[in-house]
C-alpha cells in the first residue's frame, strides 16, 4: 500500500478490558499510539474496551482500521475479533477462530501435534477438579516432577506454578482454576528457552530468535518486565540447523493455527537439539520490554515501522477476505 494512503487511515488503539492483563495492555497500547504518531500516523485514538462508552465510540469514530492492543480475556480469545467483524472493521492480528484456538492451550496442542510439532506431554483437567490421592499418584507418576500447572487460557504467566513436590499439586490447580477456567498440568521440559516472533501475512517469515535467560524457576512475571537487557539474548545461541528448525517450526505452527499479521512461539530447546513448543501468542506484548520488538529492531525494523506493518497487514487481510467473500 501506498505510504501516504497507509497513513491517512484512521486508527482506533483498542486496549485495557477486564482481564488479568489489563495494565500490561494499557502499557502497550500508549507505547503503540506513541509509535503509530511517530510512523505518521494523523489519528491513533485509544478506546478502552471497558469503557461504558466503548462500543458508541469505535462506531462513531469513522474508523479505518484497529490496533487490537488487548491481552488475555476477550483480547486474544477472539471476542473483540467478532465484534469487529460484525462492525466491519479492518484489525490487527488473528481472526476469531485461530485467536479462540490459540487461546486455549490444549486445543493449540492438539493442532501443533497435528503439524508435526513436539509437544509437552500434559493432562487437561476441569476448573476446581478435586484430585483423589490415587489420581495425584497417577499424574506425577506420568508426567513426572517438576511439572508446570497452568490456567488452559490464561496469559502472561498468570496462574502458573512450577510444582517440585507431591503435595503442592492440589493447591497449585486451585490457583490455576482461580480465573474460572480449564487447568493443564504439564510436564517439565527442559533446556534453552527460547521465543520466536513471526510476521506477515500470507508471506509469514520468522523474525531473529530471542534467547531467555533468567535467574528464576521459569520466566514468571517478575522476569518478563525487568529490563530486557537483561533477559534477552538476540540472536538465540543455537546450532545453525537448530536455529533454521526452531524458525521453521514457529511458521509451521503460525500457519497450523491460521493466524495473520504476527505471532509468537515459546519454545523449550532439549540438550539434543529439539525444539518443544510450549504456546503461540496472537497479540504479544509491544512495551519496551516486550519480546516482539526487541526481535525486530534486531532484525532491523524499529517500533514505529512495525507498528505501521501490522497496519498495513490487518488492511490487506481485510481486502483478501472480502475479495474471497464475494467470490463464494
Amino acid at each position: 500500500m501506498d505510504t501516504e494512503v497507509l497513513r491517512s487511515k484512521r486508527v482506533a488503539v483498542i486496549c485495557g478490558g477486564w482481564s488479568d492483563e489489563r495494565e500490561i495492555s494499557l502499557q502497550s497500547a500508549s507505547e503503540v499510539r506513541r509509535a503509530l504518531l511517530a510512523a505518521g500516523f494523523k489519528v491513533a485514538d485509544l478506546l478502552d474496551l471497558a469503557a461504558r462508552d466503548f462500543v458508541a465510540r469505535l462506531v462513531s469514530g469513522s474508523y479505518d482500521v484497529a490496533f487490537v492492543a488487548l491481552h488475555g480475556a476477550y483480547g486474544e480469545d477472539g471476542c473483540i475479533q467478532g465484534l469487529l467483524e460484525i462492525l466491519h472493521i479492518p484489525y490487527t492480528f488473528s481472526g476469531v477462530t485461530a485467536s479462540a484456538v490459540s487461546a486455549e492451550k490444549e486445543l493449540a496442542k492438539e493442532v501443533f501435534a497435528r503439524a508435526g510439532i513436539r509437544v509437552p506431554r500434559g493432562v487437561d483437567l476441569p476448573c476446581h477438579a478435586r484430585l483423589s490421592e490415587e489420581r495425584v499418584d497417577e499424574l506425577v507418576g506420568e508426567l513426572g516432577l517438576p511439572l508446570f500447572v497452568k490456567p488452559a487460557a490464561n496469559g502472561s504467566s498468570f496462574g502458573i506454578t512450577r510444582v517440585t513436590e507431591r503435595a503442592q499439586l492440589s493447591d497449585a490447580i486451585e490457583r490455576a482454576s482461580s480465573a474460572g477456567g480449564r487447568v493443564l498440568v504439564e510436564e517439565c521440559v527442559t533446556g534453552m528457552e527460547i521465543t520466536v516472533p513471526v510476521v506477515g501475512n500470507e508471506d509469514a517469515h520468522a523474525l531473529p530468535i530471542v534467547e531467555i535467560v533468567t535467574g528464576a524457576e521459569f520466566y514468571d512475571l517478575k522476569v518478563k518486565y525487568e529490563p530486557s537487557a537483561l533477559h534477552h539474548v538476540i540472536p538465540a545461541r543455537l546450532e545453525p540447523g537448530v536455529y533454521a528448525r526452531a524458525q521453521e517450526l514457529a511458521v509451521r505452527a503460525h500457519r497450523a493455527l491460521g493466524c495473520r499479521g504476527c505471532s509468537r512461539s515459546d519454545f523449550i530447546v532439549t540438550e539434543a537439539g529439539e525444539p518443544v513448543i510450549l504456546e503461540t501468542n496472537t497479540i504479544p506484548g509491544m512495551t519496551a520490554e516486550s519480546l516482539l520488538p526487541d526481535s525486530a529492531r534486531h532484525g532491523g525494523i524499529e517500533f514505529p515501522e512495525l507498528c505501521a506493518r501490522f497496519v498495513e497487514y490487518a488492511l490487506e487481510a481485510h481486502q483478501v477476505g472480502e475479495k474471497n467473500a464475494e467470490e463464494a
